[in-house]
């Protein structure tokens, strides 16, 4: 079978960066992230995030190839922000909000817990 082996789809190899940056030379204010190892799961939360921020001109994201396990998310800003600052910031909004999900989750487990 012709097929990638299962692990390679989670696992970043050896010496490979799981997040690359690159600037884009045409465009002011816009840049290209790539991320490895990661699909549209990633993708899409990773751009509904950055739609959420008022200095964020364009975000989005693309799979080059069902095979290659990596995502390429655009991003364009205003004047007053970076795309390094705007997917920094995305990601620690997301970490924050994912963090307050699983608390109340865990708090609402044990809640229900007592009841049984």
């Amino acid at each position: 079978m012709n097929a990638p082996d299962r692990y390679e789809r989670f696992v970043v190899p050896e010496g490979t960066k799981k997040v690359s940056y690159d600037r884009d030379t045409k465009i002011i204010n816009a840049a290209s992230f790539t991320i490895e190892r990661e699909d549209h799961t990633v993708g899409n939360v990773l751009r509904m995030q950055l739609h959420k921020d008022p200095n964020v001109l364009f975000a989005g994201y693309k799979l080059p190839h069902p095979l290659q396990y990596k995502i390429l998310v655009r991003i364009h800003t205003t004047s007053q922000s970076s795309p390094m600052q705007a997917y920094n910031q995305a990601i620690n909004d997301l970490d924050k909000e994912l963090n307050h999900l699983k608390s109340v989750f865990e708090d609402e487990v044990r809640r229900h817990s007592r009841d049984f």
